[in-house]
């Protein structure tokens, strides 16, 4: 992301920074603590047993 990208200020790169690790990275990368399921699977798996019980 960052390695083909020219950013004017250090603000505009920490902001671009971020922005990819909040919407992208955490809710797409698998977790092992999870059992191997994306952050956004396993809150899914979450509510739907809450609601079950």
């Amino acid at each position: 992301m960052v390695n083909h990208t020219y950013f004017a200020t250090p603000v505009a790169a920490r902001l671009a920074t971020f922005e990819y690790i909040e919407s992208w990275y955490n809710r797409q990368r698998k977790h092992s603590l999870l059992n191997y399921c994306t952050p956004s699977q396993q809150e899914s798996y979450f509510y739907t047993s809450s609601m079950a019980a």
